[in-house]
């Protein structure tokens, strides 16, 4: 068996136990857990679908209030452990955020490995990085998270073969690691991290004086974002319904309708529950997003939950200090229309035309793509203001710079200047000044 599917995830062969936990009184959980457990509970199974786990049961756990040593009372705990004995999983995973207590404590009574949400989606990072940047990013996290969990959770302090080794069971060979170990490691990773995000910095930098706009793709994991930008782009980005399938961020330019060149961002996908260690590690990645002029929010419209993972999204947004209520730039990209009926079809319309700049889209057919390029181009454009530029008859690169970027409204030329009225957006107009400098007088 190959160690490792197209995709870049190991081929586990490992079979698990999926317990989500929902509160009925909300009490001692978070916002994400108001949503509907067993929409809750498809969402964990997909996580392990992602690394190609084998699921042989998933329940779901109704709690009053969270037990302080098992999480579980006394009842759940004996009827999930005779299931266990009988289907004899490799793992068991909770859906739900587990103390390093409640994890050792559970696996002493179950007599198999358990792992948590936060766990789990680190062990789908650690398989999905693809780039020594991403690995860089997940690796911190994932150190960042075991450090206060059991070292014998551990099978290796390397990556070679992919994940963290969450996944590993009881009487695996495991490298005990002390502290001063991890804090090495750490230092290490951030040290790194930091020349990074330097190297970004000397990018963007380097983009605003070759500019175009950015936009980013943003929007709930296994929207389609990937899935769009190929489309968009004629990339071959991959794409495949697993959750995830995409970790690192790609950039491609893209030409608008206008014949504006912009360039287009696929980044990570957000998801509920996502575990702070996950966004503190990707910030340098995230600043991408904060850099962007617009952003296109991609929304699964088919999926039940949709209007929820929208909310996460925006809180994800709103940390970063880009969302909706912040003033951002955005547009939401209804996806996956093809897979409405005709009435879901028609109620998704009537949404879409109630809310400002929306697009009703299939990455998967092309449907309504062109019409989502057009609004992307009006978004664009809707925050442009006319100047009067005077350019050197002999400066053809300026010329060309303004009618790739701006709408000319009127030229006319003598024998040393052209002077060219054209409608910008504040950012290429700042950006004009200091690619022209003092050759070109913009009023």
């Amino acid at each position: 068996m190959s160690d490792r599917p197209r995709n870049g995830a190991r081929v586990l062969g490992t079979r698990a136990y999926i317990v989500h936990v929902h509160f009925k009184d909300r009490r001692g959980s978070d916002r994400a857990s108001e949503r509907a457990p067993a929409a809750r509970l498809e969402e964990a199974k997909g996580l392990a679908a992602a690394i190609r786990i084998e699921v042989v049961q998933a329940t779901i756990a109704a709690l009053d209030r969270p037990h302080p040593g098992t999480l579980l009372r006394e009842g759940k705990l004996a009827e999930i452990g005779t299931e266990i004995e009988a289907l004899k999983p490799d793992l068991v995973i909770v859906d739900g955020h587990l103390s390093p207590v409640q994890q050792q404590n559970l696996e002493k009574r179950w007599k198999t490995k358990v792992i948590d949400r936060t766990g789990l989606i680190l062990e789908i990072f650690g398989a999905r990085a693809r780039t020594s940047e991403g690995g860089l990013q997940v690796e911190l996290a994932a150190l960042t998270y075991q450090r206060s969990r059991l070292v014998r959770s551990w099978t290796h302090l390397e990556r070679q073969r992919g994940g963290f080794g969450f996944l590993g069971g009881p009487g695996e060979s495991q490298i005990e690691a002390d502290r001063r170990h991890i804090d090495t490691r750490l230092a290490g990773i951030r040290k790194q991290l930091s020349d990074v995000v330097r190297t970004r910095e000397l990018h963007r930098a380097e983009r605003r004086k070759v500019p175009y706009p950015i936009v980013a793709l943003v929007g709930y994991t296994n929207a389609g974002k990937s899935t769009l930008f190929n489309r968009l782009t004629a990339a071959q980005v991959y794409a495949e319904n697993l959750l995830f399938a995409t970790l690192d961020p790609t950039m491609r330019r893209v030409e608008l309708p206008s014949g504006q060149i912009v360039i287009l961002s696929d980044t990570v996908g957000f998801i509920s529950d996502l575990p702070h260690e996950l966004v503190a590690a990707f910030s340098a990645t995230l600043e991408e997003v904060k850099q962007a002029d617009l952003i296109v929010h991609v929304r699964d419209v088919a999926h039940p939950e949709s209007a929820e993972q929208k909310a996460d999204v925006a809180r994800v947004l709103h940390d970063l200090g880009v969302g909706y209520e912040d003033g951002a730039a955005i547009i939401d990209a209804h996806n996956k229309i093809d897979l409405l009926d005709a009435d879901a079809r028609v109620a998704v319309a009537n949404r879409a035309a109630r809310e400002s700049d929306t697009a009703m889209i299939s990455a998967k057919s092309g449907e309504g793509c062109a019409d989502l390029l057009a609004a992307i181009d009006r978004k664009l454009a809707a925050g442009r203001a006319t100047c009067d530029v005077r350019v050197p008859i002999a400066d053809g690169a300026t010329l060309a710079w303004l009618y790739r970027h701006g709408h000319v409204i009127e030229r006319r030329d003598d024998d040393d200047y052209a002077y060219v009225r054209v409608s910008l957006a504040p950012p290429d107009r700042d950006r004009l000044k200091q690619r022209t400098g003092s050759r070109v007088r913009v009023n």
